[in-house]
């Protein structure tokens, strides 16, 4: 999926991005591990094929796919930690394998199974350390470290040392120092893998309160679908190194996702009898048929899928609350990880 980009609008540009591992091949049992001491055969495996991309500066951008798809290679391309095997990568017009370290001044990264903090020591000294690595200015720190403790309460465990951080902590701690020097950039990822509701929500405010504050550029890559849908408005989707899809989760959401569903909480005494009355429940709503709408019931609750490009929800919530005692209901999308299991 070739784009042409422009330098004066995208802070990420990737055109042919492609990233190839070599290994070498193991022969089987004895004979085979003596002939690979003289004689090696390299395997090429493919991770990224020909990606190509823009990313404007200040867009949110969740980078999607299953495990092995390449995210974490192209990521690790973008923050200049691998050299591509062909076509380039920019970042704010800097080659980022070529200028590792000012590209290191403008971008911060958080990949969610590994610590950038020192492990022996308090987390205080770590931004401390930090603070002088990246020459961030007294005034300007002691401002950040405020906000930081704002939205993340660093204050209770400042003293610690991480190695003795929770792991909801310790992202939390990671996050602040990845945007301690105000990047242009942040890479996210995984950022919020095995935290709870409460520190997923202070991690996800921190991000939009950053992206509004000084317009940067996040690429998020996540499994938690929730992420995508409450920070992003743009995906880019890639499955075994290609790119699948780049563009707006509404438009993927139309073609892709049109299955809705309303769950009712229904009262009665004699199942027998609803399951009776629900036989007749497709010819009562416009618009279905055997291909737009399907019903469960189960444990008093009346599950009704429906084709949200041909049914309306006003159809059908007109039918169940004529017919049913209902006491509670609630509409369900599909969600962003099924719609790529689809796509």
């Amino acid at each position: 999926m070739e784009q042409i980009v422009d330098k004066d609008t995208y802070m990420i540009e990737a055109h042919g991005l492609t990233k190839t591992f070599k290994t070498y091949k193991k022969g089987k049992g004895l004979r085979g591990t003596i002939k690979t001491l003289f004689k090696r055969e390299v395997v090429e495996i493919p991770a990224v094929k020909s990606v190509s991309f823009g990313i404007k500066r200040g867009e949110i951008i969740g980078y999607i796919g299953a495990n092995g798809a390449g995210k974490s290679t192209t990521i690790k391309m973008m923050t200049g930690i691998l050299t591509p095997s062909d076509g380039y990568v920019k970042v704010d017009g800097r080659i980022p394998y070529q200028m590792r370290q000012e590209n290191a001044k403008h971008i911060g990264v958080v990949f969610g199974q590994k610590t950038q903090l020192w492990w022996d020591l308090p987390v205080g000294e770590t931004f401390a350390i930090l603070k002088e690595i990246y020459q961030v200015p007294d005034v300007f720190y002691a401002s950040q470290m405020q906000y930081f403790d704002e939205i993340f309460e660093l204050s209770e465990f400042m003293n610690q040392t991480v190695r003795t951080l929770s792991l909801g902590q310790r992202m939390r701690a990671d996050l602040a120092a990845s945007m301690l020097h105000n990047p242009k950039v942040l890479f996210l990822d995984e950022p919020t893998i095995g935290l709870d509701v409460m520190v997923k929500e202070r991690i996800r405010k921190a991000i939009k309160d950053m992206n509004a504050k000084y317009g940067t550029t996040i690429v998020l890559t996540t499994h938690d679908m929730s992420d995508i849908e409450e920070l992003c408005h743009r995906i880019i989707i890639i499955d075994k190194g290609e790119l699948l899809y780049d563009g707006g989760i509404d438009k993927i959401r139309r073609d892709f996702g049109f299955e809705r569903k309303i769950i009712f909480d229904l009262r009665y005494d004699d199942e027998n009898e609803i399951l009776e009355q629900l036989k007749g429940l497709g010819s009562l709503i416009e618009g279905s048929d055997a291909n737009t709408l399907s019903y469960d019931l189960a444990n008093n609750q009346l599950t009704v899928q429906f084709n949200r490009n041909h049914i309306s929800i006003s159809s059908i919530m007109n039918v169940i609350l004529q017919r049913f005692n209902v006491l509670d209901f609630s509409v369900q999308d599909m969600d962003i990880e099924a719609i790529v299991k689809k796509f």
